[in-house]
């Protein structure tokens, strides 16, 4: 799962550096940057995030002010050159507290105590990898990690696993829309494929076990993009 980030901070050097470790993480994008909490404030009334990397000592509102007033907090990390605020960040929930200059594996643990944080607060964590499909008159429960490929049959979607196959009524492209981003790849106008199971291409092809999958031209970009990264 991706998760997003938003900077906070008046200095433009400490920009850089958080940007540089957001980078080294595969999972963490930045969403936005602000170097005022004005401009922070006014992002955040419209647009959600998940993590708030937010420095502590910034002209007209701080830090803290800032987080005080935000109606719905995100999980948040100050970023400070001042080792005096412990308190207040306890109080207001802080998930850590990160002294300037921030090296690398300090921001890791921290990222990674914000996203273990988030697993753990989710309802739904117990049943995360589950989901429900109707296959024929039966409705089952299934673990999404299961699914090697799917492939679109006019008004029909196939899910192959390993040992069964499950045919659902919907097209493959509305069944893309219910399938979990970071697992799957549309690769052609019928065929989704499981991320995990892209090992080999040979031309236009994805070679899995006992099938190829064919690669449409439309959609022979973002699996090269796919491949690059990672």
């Amino acid at each position: 799962m991706n998760y997003n980030c938003v900077i906070v901070d008046d200095e433009p050097p400490s920009h850089q550096v958080l940007k540089s470790h957001i980078e080294r993480i595969p999972n963490l994008q930045l969403a936005s940057e602000f170097y005022n909490a004005e401009d922070a404030g006014r992002y955040l009334k419209t647009n959600s995030t998940d993590i708030l990397l937010l420095d502590i000592q910034m002209p007209e509102v701080t830090g803290i002010e800032f987080l005080r007033s935000l109606p719905v907090k995100p999980i948040t990390i100050f970023t400070t050159a001042f080792r005096d605020y412990a308190f207040e960040g306890f109080e207001l929930g802080v998930i850590d507290y990160l002294l300037k200059p921030v090296n690398f594996e300090r921001f890791e643990m921290a990222i990674r105590r914000a996203v273990d944080f988030m697993q753990m607060s989710r309802p739904e964590n117990a049943i995360d990898f589950e989901i429900l499909i109707k296959s024929g008159t039966k409705k089952v429960l299934i673990d999404f990690r299961s699914i090697i490929y799917a492939q679109g049959l006019k008004d029909y979607t196939i899910l192959y696993t390993a040992d069964k196959k499950y045919v659902v009524k919907g097209s493959v492209k509305a069944f893309e829309e219910f399938l979990p981003a970071d697992y799957f790849l549309r690769v052609h106008k019928s065929f989704i494929v499981a991320k995990n199971q892209v090992k080999l291409v040979y031309k236009n092809k994805i070679e899995l076990e006992n099938v190829s999958i064919p690669v449409g031209r439309s959609y022979k970009e973002v699996l090269d993009k796919f491949l690059e990264e990672r």
